[in-house]
């Protein structure tokens, strides 16, 4: 499911499968980095998950950027089958979802709705993509 082109020319697997630890964890000037940025989006669907499955919104966005050492590809690997997962998972909780709970409250009405969120997730995760997208042409253009 996360292999097609929906809407843009490439998609997040490709983008993170196909580049190494050292790319990921490269600044570029004061740009978050690619492994920041896969944290960071893996941070959201989790917390989304974790409301899905019936527990409370424990995700704030001051912890969304907080990104432990990665200090080989081995951990690199690890928080890429994390998100690959989480995102496999969204989107079968998405499908079966029933038409009802997608109006319904999330967690709480200022929240909006489940579509809502959903739709969210969805956009932060394609504005996440152009950068990461940016990122690794501008790294591979410096060697």
């Amino acid at each position: 499911m996360l292999s097609g082109h929906w809407i843009a020319n490439t998609n997040i697997k490709e983008q993170l499968l196909g580049i190494t630890r050292e790319q990921t964890v490269h600044k570029v000037g004061t740009l978050n980095s690619i492994a920041a940025l896969t944290f960071h989006v893996d941070y959201y669907l989790s917390g989304l998950l974790h409301v899905f499955s019936g527990g409370t919104l424990l995700i704030r966005d001051q912890y969304s950027f907080d990104l432990p050492p990665i200090p080989t590809e081995k951990e690199w690997k690890a928080l890429v089958d994390d998100f690959l997962s989480n995102a496999e998972k969204f989107i079968f909780q998405v499908e079966t979802m029933s038409e009802s709970k997608r109006f319904d409250p999330f967690v709480d009405e200022k929240y909006g709705d489940y579509l809502r969120n959903i739709e969210d997730v969805i956009e932060h995760c394609y504005y996440h993509l152009g950068q990461i997208s940016l990122i690794r042409k501008m790294i591979s253009y410096r060697r």
